[in-house]
């Protein structure tokens, strides 16, 4: 059994076990977390399909821990006119692991 979940404006696939990284998210680290924003389910050669969601369904994850991801350089640069901008960043994230899925 596998869903595909939304958070952050980014779509997941996960089944039960899974661990996974989403934007980050509200939620003390170790606590529980239930997602209703379900766009399918497959379940045993069935599929369930929502329209944008799934009514009823739910998928609980623990939340692990909150982090950052590596580091990625950003580099402006205009030729000819002098001008060189070096940033850095590191996107934070929570990392989640499914418990159940439910429909």
């Amino acid at each position: 059994m596998f869903a595909i979940i939304e958070s952050g404006g980014k779509q997941y696939k996960v089944a039960e076990g899974d661990i996974f990284r989403v934007e980050l998210l509200d939620v003390e680290p170790e606590s529980a977390l239930a997602i209703d924003k379900v766009l399918a389910v497959y379940d045993n050669d069935k599929l369930t399909a929502g329209q944008p969601y799934v009514e009823g369904a739910l998928v609980k994850c623990k939340v692990l821990e909150h982090g950052k991801a590596k580091k990625v350089t950003v580099f402006h640069y205009k030729p000819k006119k002098n001008i060189r901008v070096k940033n850095g960043h590191r996107q934070p994230f929570t990392k989640l692991q499914v418990e159940s899925i439910t429909l």
